[in-house]
Formats: C-alpha cells, sequence, structure tokens
C-alpha cells in the first residue's frame, strides 16, 4: 500500500493550533525523542557522553537545556533527547553511537505528543492544570506532572513558551484539558 498519508496525534493532517485570548497551543508533531538511562556504574560517563550530543552540561534536576538537540531530565540519571524531526529521523542510533554501553536508549518518537503554549497568560493557564510550582518555574525547567489524569513533562524554554508531552495514546484528553483552561482564564 502505498497511499499511506501520516496524521498527527489528534488525527489531522496538518498540527492543530488553537488561539484563545492571550495564549495560543500548537500541536507539534515533528520532534524525534529518545530515551536514555545511564547504566548501573556509567552514571557519570553517560552524563558526560549526552553532553557532548547536545553541547551543553546534562541537565540536572528539573532541568532542560541544549542547543539543536536538547535534553530534559525525567528521573535519576535518565533524560530524553529531543530534536527536529526533519534532520534527526534516526536521533535514537545518533544517541547510542554517542553513549555507547554507558546507557540504554530508547526510540520514543511516535510513544509521545507535544503541545506548545505561547502567550503571556501560560501561567495562569497551567495554575489550572497542574501544581507546579511557577514561583519556581524559569527558563529551562522541566518536570513531570499530572495533567487531567495524564502523567506528562511540562518544559519551560522561555516564559512566553512552553511545552507540554503526553503519551500520543492520550492526545485527545491532554488537548481537551490545556484548550478548555485556555477558555477558563478568558
Amino acid at each position: 500500500m502505498h497511499d499511506l498519508v501520516a496524521i498527527t496525534a489528534l488525527g489531522g493532517a496538518e498540527p492543530r493550533v488553537d488561539t484563545v485570548g492571550g495564549v495560543t497551543c500548537t500541536e507539534v508533531p515533528e520532534v524525534a525523542l529518545a530515551s536514555v538511562a545511564a547504566r548501573m556504574g556509567q552514571e557519570t560517563s553517560a552524563a558526560k557522553a549526552l553532553a557532548t550530543l547536545i553541547d551543553t552540561p546534562t541537565p540536572d534536576v528539573g532541568r532542560w537545556a541544549g542547543t539543536m538537540i536538547t535534553a530534559f531530565w525525567v528521573g535519576p540519571d535518565q533524560w530524553m533527547v529531543e530534536a527536529p524531526y526533519d534532520s534527526h529521523e534516526g536521533l535514537a542510533d545518533q544517541v547510542k553511537a554517542t553513549v555507547g554501553d554507558t546507557a540504554s536508549v530508547t526510540e520514543q518518537t511516535d510513544a509521545w505528543t507535544r503541545f506548545d503554549l505561547s502567550g503571556d497568560s501560560i501561567p495562569a493557564v497551567l495554575e489550572l492544570l497542574c501544581q507546579l510550582d511557577l514561583r519556581r518555574f524559569d527558563k529551562g525547567s522541566a518536570a513531570r506532572c499530572s495533567i487531567h489524569h495524564v502523567g506528562c513533562f511540562v518544559i519551560c524554554r522561555t516564559p512566553e513558551k512552553v511545552s507540554l508531552y503526553g503519551p500520543r495514546s492520550s492526545a485527545g484528553s491532554l488537548h481537551h484539558a490545556i484548550v478548555t483552561a485556555m477558555r477558563s482564564v478568558q
């Protein structure tokens, strides 16, 4: 079969964009993801190798960092690595080649969906969605939390742009929760 067409996590041919008041929610399907878990006794070596790949020190607890290829902390000696899909379709292979036997790497691209929030009312929307301490949530912050009973990651890229990652299988529920919160702050 050669007539297959890729769809986004929300089932569209194009990413979904919703704007309510001062906040825009954009579905971001073009992201490559890989998880990295340092092997026992190799934690320091794995972190150094990952730092080489992301061209900056490996992010610590509750942080996100990187340039073209970025990473965020997901657990003790564990990170999620992200990059633009168009230029990094084989991201998991690239990460594995870099970290070698110091870590286990798993392809995660189709397991997660990302929504970017942009605008000036993001803190008000996040207050309705999750229990993050927004007083400490600044550029470079990354947190794991529950949004609408869905385990998610929240990354502060700038004060005006936050990314929410949730399981692809829950994309519809997560999107509904985000848009409902956006409507509630207006």
